[in-house]
């Protein structure tokens, strides 16, 4: 076989600094291959990786299983649309059914932004099939939040960052804010609002999640006003909080739960659970997708979610959940760069302290330098969301480079 010289990695930057859409700002390294919770980029420098993709790698790099998956379909029909049925989808939609404990259907999609499309579009469907005129059917949705980059999911997103230059947006959102409960209840007084959306785990708002017992009180508001509970678990769900399903931790039952990330655990797909009272209210032609349920992705996600529901793996979530705050914390009793270190599960958030703020980006840099992929969520806190497979090994390798990374900030 022709051996071919690798393309050095400055001359692959500058393809991404002249051919890309400049909406992106990655680090000055191309990641080439990896193995469990460790990449390699092109120069063959290693790197312990406590992003996963922003979450989706939840079971590592090159799982045997997933990659068995993935080749045995591969072999065998790798799209067919939705005008005919194939077995991988209609499988996976059992299984998510059954793996819910509150969903009948199931919308498979491409990306969370997709799923959460689907749930605003169902929320309206719902609500027009109520009777309820066009100004009754908003959605409440809480400030630092994020719902996808679609013009409807970015305006569900009550960011204004991420609004900016894409008015007119559309209409019938509303924002409160996240974990006021009173607020809510005032919000409810209109008589206008259709359903209530919310992450149970803010992710890019900076890993914050509900507060004990604020969920169960959106559930009664919603039940005695008439409206939908649409829980976005694209980054907190499918394991990443130690239970398959985020919402388990505050024990209410949705209408509506959208997933993506890490049910295709790298490979795109997105869902969209509907509960009994809107299972049945999009009927034929209501809404579609060209790639939903593509056959590969829902042979991947069929394993993906098999292995993010195990004991073992939900085990793992806990046990390194507890090693990675136990080494932040030595990490800060040194160092002294957090205020707070928040979350749930493997999905955390150091939030930096007053003399630190706005240098999530900067840290980022550093740590990438020392061997270690991380994430920020906002400019304030540093994202860990590693894989849920991750290693001993790997956790303590990886606190060990943060260590480092954090000790060249704080002296830079």
């Amino acid at each position: 076989m022709q051996q071919h010289e690798s393309t050095p990695s400055s001359r692959l930057l500058d393809l991404g600094q002249r051919y890309w859409l400049p909406v992106y700002k990655p680090r000055e390294l191309v990641l080439d291959h990896g193995k469990g919770a460790r990449v390699w980029d092109t120069e063959g420098r290693d790197y312990i990786d406590f992003g996963a993709g922003i979450a989706v790698n939840a079971l590592g790099h090159q799982d045997p299983d997933l990659l068995a998956a993935l080749t045995a379909q591969a072999h065998k029909l790798w799209h067919a649309s939705n005008v005919f049925y194939t077995e991988p989808p209609l499988r996976l939609a059992e299984e998510l059914v059954n793996a819910s404990g509150f969903a009948e259907r199931v919308f498979l999609c491409n990306s969370g932004a997709e799923a959460n499309e689907a749930a605003i579009k169902l929320v309206r469907k719902w609500a027009a099939a109520q009777g309820r005129a066009a100004d009754k059917r908003v959605i409440v949705t809480f400030r630092g939040s994020f719902h996808g980059r679609t013009l409807a999911t970015v305006t569900a997103t009550a960011q204004p960052k991420y609004q900016a230059g894409y008015e007119p947006l559309p209409g019938g959102f509303r924002y409160l804010d996240f974990n006021d409960a009173a607020a809510l209840e005032t919000a409810f007084t209109t008589g206008d609002i259709a359903a209530v959306m919310l992450e149970p785990v803010q992710g890019e708002g900076g890993v914050l999640p509900a507060a004990p017992g604020f969920l169960q009180r959106v559930r009664e508001l919603c039940d005695a006003h008439g409206a939908l509970l649409v829980l976005d678990e694209i980054q907190c769900g499918m394991g990443r909080t130690g239970t398959l399903f985020a919402h388990a931790h505050d024990h209410v039952k949705p209408d509506i739960v959208t997933l993506a990330k890490a049910l295709g655990c790298g490979f795109p797909i997105g869902a969209m659970l509907a509960g009994p009272k809107v299972a049945e209210v999009m009927q034929y032609g209501a809404h579609g997708t060209t790639f939903g349920g593509n056959p590969m992705a829902t042979a991947v996600a069929r394993v993906a979610l098999r292995k993010l529901g195990s004991t073992e793996v939900l085990a793992n979530v806990a046990r390194q959940a507890d090693a990675l705050r136990a080494g932040l914390a030595r990490i800060n009793d040194e160092l002294q760069l957090f205020d707070e270190v928040r979350g749930r599960g493997l999905m955390i958030g150091s939030v930096l302290n007053a003399a630190n703020k706005g240098k999530a980006g900067e840290i980022l840099d550093q740590a990438a330098a020392h061997g270690l992929l991380l994430l920020q969520a906002g400019p304030d806190v540093l994202r860990f969301v590693p894989p849920l497979t991750i290693s001993d090994e790997e956790l303590a390798e990886g606190l060990k480079r943060l260590h480092a990374a954090l000790g060249a900030f704080a002296q830079a």
